[in-house]
């Protein structure tokens, strides 16, 4: 009787393991921060030399003669910084190469996260993103390959961080509570880019946009204390945990005492169709998602027409919904699962709705450019409807295969990293030849590319476990 009490419920929020995802919402606000800071910096980095067209590779000093155009609103100019003439393809390059580090790691990583354990990894991952963040201005100066490199291997610490959330979460998440405390960590996104786009305007204007780095670089140094000193691996060797919530943990989870050393079934993985669905989900969600974070203030900014404060500030808003859509989801999800809805149900719901709607709006952009409160709508609900996501494939490999979820999870980023790489490049080409048709080629693309994933997904996916999955199956390569 009291084991089936405990297995149907245990502390709410106020007990440990949402403590963990709210540290881990902070952790994932921070990464996001410092990653699309150079989204909303780069736009006062390289706007007064298209003004100027000032041939050298960067101008040391403040360009005063900037204010001589009132409408553009520059006087973050005047703080000193570095200004540089990089051409949209240099920028598509320099904002996909984060990517290219993560993919680097994000595999590997997962897979020694589920050997080794996460925290430490994770730990370092956050902390080594963060001091590269408090480099990148003074990289700038020295040209453009260093910032690319830099961006590379701030990408791979943070693919170390991104990947091993999933093994926390496979020890520390019930079943029906998996989509609320992953909605709530993974917010975190969403939170990071609204704050980041919000505040990186108005930090440009009044410190100038080195402080963008200095100011969120720091704040990551600061998490990471915060992060090796509550995070655990799993709810049995945390200090704090009560006996009452630990027990609930361990009972809806079924755990089962294991070797940690584990062969990798790489064989049935690949031959798995439901694993293949939530791949080519990923690759879909990241595409546009991509171009959403990295390409939102320059489309603001270019298509709008506003200044650099405006734009930061525009850009922001889309992440206010993307935040309260992520937590909402997960709440519902969990409610209609409560409910005895299928969950194979529940996760082609999300998915569908997280692929379609953002799909929608994006087809609409190039048509209501002209209505300015229009644009603004579409472009707020793009990522809000996106993170739908979060309550279906982006959790699914937790549902078919947890005991190699955070390996999964790697590749699964992978796969949408590849996305994000090919997308900010062909941003960057598209725009380059012509702004409006590139816009519009850009948003029509996504699109195709979000209702291939949707079909794949909705045709394949499900949510067992599959055979080699399980505890008692260790198929060997």
């Amino acid at each position: 009787m009291d084991e089936k009490s405990s297995t149907r419920k245990g502390p709410g929020f106020c007990s440990l393991r949402y403590g963990l995802a709210l540290i881990m919402h902070f952790s994932n606000f921070t990464m996001i921060t410092q990653r699309v800071s150079l989204s909303i910096a780069i736009i006062a980095m390289v706007n007064s030399t298209e003004q100027q067209n000032i041939s050298n590779v960067s101008t040391e000093g403040p360009l005063a003669d900037t204010l001589n155009n009132p409408s553009r609103s520059i006087k973050e100019f005047n703080t000193g910084a570095s200004v540089y003439e990089w051409s949209p393809e240099t920028q598509g390059i320099i904002f996909s190469s984060i990517n290219y580090g993560i993919i680097l790691t994000l595999i590997p990583s997962g897979y020694l996260a589920g050997i080794f354990g996460a925290k430490h990894m994770l730990g370092a991952g956050l902390l080594i993103s963060s001091l590269l963040t408090l480099f990148t201005p003074l990289a700038a100066n020295f040209g453009v390959i260093l910032v690319i490199a830099i961006r590379t291997v701030q990408g791979m610490a943070q693919g170390m961080a991104w990947t091993g959330q999933f093994t926390i979460w496979a020890k520390w998440a019930p079943p029906l509570e998996r989509s609320k405390l992953t909605s709530i960590a993974g917010s975190g996104v969403a939170f990071g880019s609204f704050i980041i786009l919000c505040v990186g305007g108005l930090i440009c204007q009044a410190l100038g946009w080195p402080f963008i780095f200095y100011i969120f670089g720091s704040i990551g140094c600061v998490c990471c204390l915060l992060w090796f000193t509550v995070i655990y691996d799993d709810p049995m060797h945390h200090p704090c945990i009560s006996v009452r919530e630990r027990e609930h943990i361990v009972s809806s989870l079924a755990q089962k005492p294991g070797s940690p050393r584990r062969s990798v079934p790489i064989k049935a993985m690949v031959r798995c169709l439901p694993l293949w669905a939530i791949f080519m989900g990923f690759f879909s969600h990241f595409w546009l998602c991509t171009i959403t974070i990295t390409y939102l203030p320059t489309y603001v900014s270019s298509v709008l027409h506003v200044n650099i404060r405006d734009s930061g500030v525009l850009s922001s808003l889309p992440f206010i919904a993307a935040s309260s859509c992520t937590i909402l989801g997960g709440q519902l999800a969990d409610f209609l699962l409560s409910r005895n809805l299928r969950l194979i149900t529940v996760r082609k719901l999300f998915s569908s709705l997280g692929l379609l709607l953002p799909s929608v709006c994006a087809m609409t952009l190039p048509f209501v450019t002209s209505s300015y409160m229009t644009t603004v709508i579409l472009l707020i609900l793009i990522p809000g409807t996106s993170n739908l996501c979060d309550s279906g494939f982006i959790i699914n490999t937790l549902d078919i295969a947890p005991r190699y979820s955070s390996f999964l999870m790697g590749i699964s980023r992978g796969f949408g990293l590849i996305a994000g790489i090919i997308s900010s490049t062909a941003t960057g080409f598209l725009i380059s030849q012509n702004s409006e048709s590139g816009w519009r080629n850009v948003f029509f693309l996504s699109a195709a590319v979000n209702m291939f994933g949707l079909v794949f997904y909705l045709t394949f996916a499900q949510a067992k476990i599959q055979g080699w999955a399980r505890e008692e199956n260790l198929t060997r390569l």
